[in-house]
């Protein structure tokens, strides 16, 4: 398994600032429809935050998942990801309470984290090749080249390849939003690493989306490093 890059200063120490001087070229689609090249966009690192209100509601579902853990995973798994479970007698709430629990989720907001405003500039680095700076918090992500002729994301892990492109379901977590996504999975004797890149908007805002996650899992199953993060940004004109 290629060695996850976990210290962000170092990382970062090694970036090459090369945009300037690189050949103009049409930038690709599934970038320019976010970030306008050069041109720096205020954004930020935020969070999701659903009312608190909602924490004993989540507590009885995860003792029921507890209590039955096999049955749990199943019924997950036949669900739609990243929405809440359908109602069953099994999660733990009485059909009041999960009337209550879903109202609960569907007022939840976007946050900005403490320390959380980035900068984000799409920059051509040669010919085909392309990042998404992004300062601060976002800086892992600058480590990521677009690489036009193949159309996937060169990581220090290894390549994300292109997934089917994102059209969430509004009661997603993150709420309605489309774009594009791109993969990286490796399995070996010393576990399982994950990284997802993803780009979109938020529908009916104003608002670009970047989605990242990287993940490392040991064999049996135990989490051993994960980073994740959601930048939103202003788009282009809007």
């Amino acid at each position: 398994m290629k060695r996850v890059i976990q210290s962000v200063g170092m990382a970062c120490g090694a970036l090459v600032l090369c945009s300037q001087g690189a050949a103009s070229q049409k930038v690709p689609a599934v970038l320019g429809k976010y970030l306008t090249p050069g041109t720096a966009a205020r954004g930020q690192v935020v969070v999701v935050e659903p009312p608190k209100e909602i924490s004993k509601y989540v507590e009885r579902v995860e003792k029921a998942a507890r209590a039955d853990p096999e049955w749990f995973k199943t019924y997950s798994k036949a669900a739609k990801p990243g929405i809440p479970l359908p109602f069953h007698g099994k999660l733990g709430l009485t059909k009041e309470e999960y009337e209550i629990y879903n109202r609960l989720w569907d007022e939840r907001k976007l946050v900005p984290v403490k320390d959380g405003t980035v900068v984000v500039r799409l920059e051509q680095l040669k010919k085909g090749e392309w990042r998404i700076r992004v300062s601060g918090k976002g800086a892992p992500l600058s480590l990521l080249r677009y690489q036009e002729g193949k159309d996937v994301v060169k990581s220090p892990n290894g390549e994300l390849i292109r997934l089917k492109d994102i059209n969430a379901d509004p009661r997603s977590i993150l709420g309605k939003w489309t774009g594009h996504e791109w993969r990286f999975e490796e399995e070996d004797s010393l576990g399982k690493t994950k990284e997802n890149l993803a780009i979109g908007t938020l529908v009916g805002t104003r608002w670009g989306i970047l989605v990242y996650r990287l993940q490392s899992v040991s064999p049996a199953g135990k989490l051993l490093f994960e980073r994740s993060m959601v930048i939103r940004f202003p788009m282009p004109g809007k």
